[in-house]
């Protein structure tokens, strides 16, 4: 199993201790993020990325993404502009990708208008990727609210727009349980987001990212499963721990709790 951290899950801690946990843990990589403006926690704790880059690889670690453009399919000149400074950010610190999150508010939710936002969104952006020498990765979000909550649908468009060869799609155990399961897509997937939700008592409208703890054997999602048929699929990429409750981000043992997660994790899987 290839485990990475994603920096949502530890935002309060700085961002060389969280490097640090993410080795100790025995991951391969770290997903870092520039949306914790509400923590005041500015991208790589607002150091160069090119010296940011240095201290991820010295650590024996991979940026394995950079999040993230938020609406990328709410397409304008001040998204333009976001997907190329990401773009520029991701090359200075040697990221693998880059992270495309759909708009998520209950607008541009409608059959017809949804695919045309993601038509052009995708086309404008896939010769910025190719310059760049690039992938980008996009969430499908799979909350009623989303205006991209299909996989399928994902696939489908970057097939007819011939643009494959760039975007590669985020498989998420909690959105994929939320847009009530559906095929998945290994050979497509750039990376699998986990993440458990406990309290079982919570109906899947009910859920939401406050609800994303560590996976243990109360979990709701079926994430072993998810995880199992992966890796039957051949999967050979990353499972990235994206926790955002707010339990799992303030707790004061992160490497005894994610490091139990894991063990527990792939003590069923090999099973």
């Amino acid at each position: 199993m290839k485990k990475v951290l994603n920096q949502i899950t530890v935002p309060h801690l700085s961002f060389e201790a969280f490097l640090d946990l993410a080795a100790q843990l025995g991951c391969i990589g770290v997903e870092a993020r520039n949306d914790m403006d509400a923590l005041d926690r500015p991208l790589f704790d607002d150091m160069d990325p090119a010296t940011a880059g240095e201290m991820i690889r010295a650590k024996g670690l991979r940026l394995v993404g950079l999040s993230q453009v938020y609406p990328f399919n709410d397409w304008n000149d001040d998204r333009r502009a976001e997907v190329a400074k990401l773009v520029e950010t991701a090359k200075a610190v040697q990221a693998e990708t880059i992270s495309l999150i759909p708009r998520n508010d209950g607008v541009g939710i409608a059959n017809g208008e949804r695919q045309a936002n993601l038509r052009i969104a995708l086309k404008e952006i896939y010769p910025m990727l190719v310059e760049a020498d690039m992938i980008a990765l996009v969430e499908p979000l799979g909350f009623g609210r989303s205006s991209l909550r299909s996989k399928a649908e994902l696939i489908e468009t970057l097939d007819a727009l011939g643009v494959a060869d760039r975007y590669k799609l985020v498989h998420d155990t909690f959105h994929h349980t939320l847009a009530e399961g559906g095929a998945i897509y290994p050979a497509q997937t750039g990376i699998v987001h986990i993440s458990g939700v406990s309290d079982p008592s919570l109906t899947i409208d009910d859920m939401d990212d406050a609800h994303r703890v560590l996976i243990d054997e109360n979990d709701q999602l079926g994430n072993i499963e998810q995880m199992q048929a992966f890796i039957d699929a051949g999967y050979e990429g990353a499972f990235s721990y994206e926790c955002f409750a707010p339990e799992t981000q303030q707790l004061r043992n992160h490497a005894e709790e994610i490091g139990k997660s894991f063990d527990y994790i792939e003590a069923q899987l090999n099973a």
